[in-house]
């Protein structure tokens, strides 16, 4: 069991992060109208205003580069990742190190949503 949710976690984090780099509005498929985001603080909810914000952040293209992935199971076959690593955009000589935490919720097709996703860049 914990062996197949680790599978998910890490299969999940190599989809996320390949549509942010690759094709940031297919990020919607991944969130409900009842799905949270925490970016840098500010609170966003639903399929649309999270995609707005993770589409108009101030960089087309970047590489996600991630160190860690940890996963656990939640209730009702939930799933919460929690994701340590580094952004690099282009032109800059310094990779950012971030954090970034997934809830997933199971769905009926076998697939899973995010209903949290708390996102931070870690500084010092």
């Amino acid at each position: 069991m914990e062996e197949q949710i680790d599978l998910v976690g890490k299969a999940f984090a190599d989809h996320y992060y390949h549509l942010f780099d690759n094709d940031r509005p297919a990020l919607s498929s991944l969130y409900k109208p009842s799905s949270m985001l925490i970016f840098e603080g500010h609170k966003i909810q639903g399929v649309e205003d999270i995609t707005a914000k993770l589409t108009s952040l101030p960089f087309d293209q970047c590489r996600h580069v991630i160190s860690t992935i940890d996963s656990q199971p939640s209730f009702s076959g939930g799933i919460v990742v929690f994701i340590s690593g580094s952004l690099q955009l282009p032109g800059e000589e310094h990779h950012l190190r971030f954090s970034q935490m997934f809830h997933l919720i199971p769905m009926l097709e076998g697939n899973f949503y995010v209903q949290n996703d708390i996102f931070r860049l870690n500084y010092g």
